[in-house]
């Protein structure tokens, strides 16, 4: 059956960490804009700096909103943004709510990640560990933009291991706080400033029901950093806890999916019985439903 996602307003998929529109034949949202495109929805994704600030990426954010909606003619986006992205995207909408119908947070680390406390202690600011991680991440990025042909545009790779920690999110949350619960592990507010907030996520789970996942090395690795999680071990995706992800209405934030098969990624090499694709598409229904 011909699904109906047809939102008032189009959905803006923003990437995160190191993150990209598409490389050759593989798109990062893996399915996710073919099958939003197919049930009606006006799809973009902009380009933003694969390391950098929230707010930075923000304000890149921002800028390419203003040009998808100079080229639509509609007055407002739905942003969907997967990891740090979802920080940007909440900057865009708490700089400019009249610019953004909705906020979606997948696998956001809306109250810092536990992972990047630990790369944060490992690299000494000023030192040459830190100088080292920062030369090999930015010849990662520029290898990347050189691969997927996008135009260059300022990367910081100590900024972004910045942003992303306990600390860094707590001075961002401070500044735009729209959408965060008032207590740890709860809902926040849906509705702010006109703006809709929404959060989903998973955890890495057990070893059992694998799958497909068995396949995937990426999968490997976020099962490997989830040890490093002690206030939310076992409740996290490899990358972000479980309750530091939560932002507005908790859609669910236990799904069996790492951090990167929220974006349907490697390839779609998920656990059985879990499509992240069709995740997307009910809640592009369910936008539609509320009139965004």
């Amino acid at each position: 059956m011909q699904r109906n996602a047809t939102t008032q307003h189009p959905i803006v998929l923003v990437h995160g960490l190191f993150g990209f529109d598409s490389i050759g034949s593989l798109d990062l949202f893996y399915g996710v804009k073919q099958a939003l495109r197919s049930a009606g929805t006006q799809v973009f994704i902009p380009h933003l700096s694969a390391t950098h600030s929230n707010e930075v990426r923000g304000q890149q954010l921002l800028a390419q909103v203003d040009r998808i909606l100079a080229g639509t003619g509609t007055t407002k986006v739905n942003l969907v943004g997967h990891s740090q992205g979802a920080l940007a995207a909440r900057y865009a909408a708490a700089v400019t709510p009249e610019r953004v119908a909705s906020v979606t947070s997948v696998s956001g680390p809306n109250h810092g990640s536990e992972l990047a406390d630990c790369l944060r202690k490992a690299l000494t600011p000023g030192h040459l560990p830190e100088q080292i991680a920062e030369a090999v991440a930015t010849l990662f990025v520029e290898f990347l933009a050189f691969i997927a042909g996008t135009p260059k545009i300022p990367h910081n790779a100590i900024a972004a291991l910045n942003a992303l920690t306990t600390e860094g999110v707590a001075d961002f949350n401070a500044k735009y706080p729209q959408g965060l619960p008032s207590t740890w592990g709860g809902n926040g507010q849906e509705l702010v400033n006109g703006v809709r907030y929404f959060s989903w996520s998973g955890i890495v789970g057990n070893l059992r029901d694998e799958g497909r996942n068995a396949l995937d090395p990426l999968h490997h690795f976020c099962r490997a950093f989830s040890r490093f999680f002690t206030r939310e071990a076992e409740q996290n995706d490899g990358m972000v806890g479980r309750y530091s992800s939560h932002l507005g209405t908790v859609l669910r934030s236990d799904y069996p999916l790492d951090h990167l098969d929220t974006i349907n990624q490697t390839a779609g090499l998920v656990r059985q019985g879990i499509d992240p694709v069709e995740l997307y598409l009910a809640h592009a229904e369910h936008l539609k439903q509320i009139g965004l």
